[in-house]
């Protein structure tokens, strides 16, 4: 646009410069070589204006003679570079569809077209060529001659550590993605799997600045950071717990401002907090973790904050908790643990029986067939109780892919994930598919009786008299005679309309399993007609 701009320019320029010298006459003599020329000015302003055009095209023709060899290979390596490009757009997409055969055949066919220094996608679709082909060992070699380039580098390092994974070897994987976080701190895959690293060996401090930069770079959500930070503030806290307290003590109260419903970290918290005998600071922790989700721990910890309370005293903490959060099971079971301690049996059991009713599991019958030892010692009773706990559901636990674990851990020991441990009841067991209601009485129960034999097991057994051989073939005739041939649809019209039912010459041989016609009713009955319907 600004070029057509400026053409027009000019030549409105030109226009304007020959209606001016139209407008005013004149001559222009020119004297050379001993003549004299003369010519008006405007025939002297075309001439000139012509011979600078011809001079201008006469130029470029030249420039054009001159350049032309350099325009004709320019014009031929575009070509070729063109094919190149068409061929390894090919072979990614052959790649990218599983073809291996024909990204192999596109690879060959770039990398004659396309030098692999000027487009390293070269270097990919061999690789993933190989990959396809099944040549793992020259899809490493691969990408290990990409990691001298600065370009390539994150690349092959990226195809390493997806092949030491593929060959199971977590140490070389680790090794790949650290190197890469280092490159890039923005690589999802390169962190996740250098956070697993550190949490492996402990060191919470480089799993946090890790945390933090992942927070930077938008990696993850800001709040799954702060929970991911809580975690391993925890974990920190736990591990410095008796090293260093001031330090376990600030992770802690850091983790549960980050997560103020997280047990673990309220726990951390008010045990630092209870060592260096803050009691108040400690309890209001553990009440406001109560509050949120009621855990054992929690309870634990809250009434045994003070190591010298008598058993009394720590009934009464419990009584706290379970007003704060009424109606609950774990509130009851608390309440009942401490009175069972206390040696209060009465109210050990009416909180044991209320927590059961709240919430049929183990725990529950467990603790009420302590009561029941405790304060009847009838063991009978006790079994029976103890019969009801294997059938019930489990308690909740700490429970990571498929580990249940009695404590907290801020990995899993079996995959090295962060945070994988869940506060829930582990997988049912069998036996808790039969819910006991002990108050049915046994009598309510079906009761399948026992099928009768056939009667053709009781029928006496035959006496065969003696006969001779005509009488056994005609035995044969007979039983040829009464084989039952089945009744067809052909068969019932080939009967004519005027036919007469006829009684049966005799009676049809009884099936082995047929126990037979009472002879008495048989009397009795008037004899049947024949009859097709």
């Amino acid at each position: 646009m600004i070029r057509l701009l400026a053409f027009l320019i000019v030549v409105f320029a030109l226009g304007l410069g020959f209606a001016w010298l139209a407008d005013r006459p004149g001559d222009m003599v020119v004297t050379f070589n001993g003549y004299q020329y003369q010519v008006s000015l405007m025939v002297a302003a075309v001439a000139v204006v012509a011979v600078v055009a011809a001079v201008m095209i006469l130029w470029w023709l030249l420039k054009s003679l001159w350049n032309s060899p350099y325009t004709i290979s320019r014009y031929f390596r575009v070509r070729r570079r063109d094919r190149g490009y068409q061929a390894l757009s090919t072979g990614m997409i052959a790649a990218g569809a599983g073809d291996g055969a024909l990204a192999r055949k596109k690879t060959k066919e770039a990398a004659k077209l396309i030098r692999s220094d000027q487009e390293p996608l070269i270097h990919l679709l061999e690789a993933q060529a190989s990959l396809l082909e099944g040549d793992h060992e020259g899809a490493r070699q691969k990408f290990e001659s990409m990691l001298d380039d600065p370009e390539m580098r994150l690349l092959g390092l990226r195809g390493l550590y997806l092949e030491a994974e593929r060959l199971g070897d977590r140490n070389a994987a680790r090794h790949y993605a650290g190197r890469a976080a280092v490159m890039a701190p923005q690589l999802a895959w390169a962190a996740e799997s250098t956070l697993e690293e550190l949490t492996a060996r402990g060191d919470w401090d480089g799993a946090l600045k890790l945390v933090d930069a992942q927070k930077s770079t938008r990696q993850i959500e800001r709040d799954a950071a702060n929970r991911r930070r809580a975690v391993l503030l925890t974990a920190k806290a736990q591990a410095l717990a008796d090293s260093d307290p001031a330090a376990a003590r600030t992770a802690a109260i850091e983790a549960n401002k980050l997560r103020p419903d997280f047990a673990p970290a309220a726990v951390a918290a008010a045990a630092a907090l209870f060592k260096q005998n803050d009691v108040r600071k400690g309890s209001k922790i553990l009440e406001a973790a109560w509050k949120a989700e009621p855990h054992p721990e929690v309870a634990e910890l809250y009434t045994h904050a003070r190591p010298g309370d008598a058993v009394l005293d720590r009934l009464n903490r419990a009584k706290k908790l379970q007003e704060m959060k009424k109606n609950h099971a774990e509130s009851s079971m608390t309440v009942a643990r401490a009175a069972l301690d206390a040696q209060d049996y009465s109210t050990a059991r009416r909180e044991a029986e209320a927590a059961i009713r709240m919430d049929r599991r183990e725990g529950a019958y467990l603790l009420l067939a302590d009561i029941e030892e405790a304060e009847t010692g009838d063991q009978g009773k006790v079994r029976q109780l103890l019969s009801r706990a294997v059938r019930a559901p489990r308690d909740p636990a700490w429970v990571a892919d498929g580990v249940v674990s009695e404590r907290w851990a801020p990995v899993s020991p079996i995959t090295g994930r962060l945070d994988a441990f869940e506060w829930r009841a582990p997988m049912e067991r069998l036996g808790q598919l039969i819910d006991s209601h002990d108050d049915v009485p046994a009598s309510a129960a079906p009761v399948i009786e026992a099928l009768a034999k056939p009667t053709s097991e009781k029928r006496p057994v035959e006496v065969i008299d003696d006969a001779g051989p005509d009488t056994f073939a005609g035995k044969d005739a007979e039983r040829h005679e009464d084989h039952v041939r089945p009744i067809t649809a052909a068969a019932f019209a080939a009967v004519p309309s005027d036919a007469e039912g006829v009684e049966p010459a005799e009676e049809l041989a009884r099936l082995p399993d047929d126990p037979g016609v009472d002879p008495d009713e048989e009397a009795e009955k008037s004899p049947r007609r024949f009859r097709l319907f």
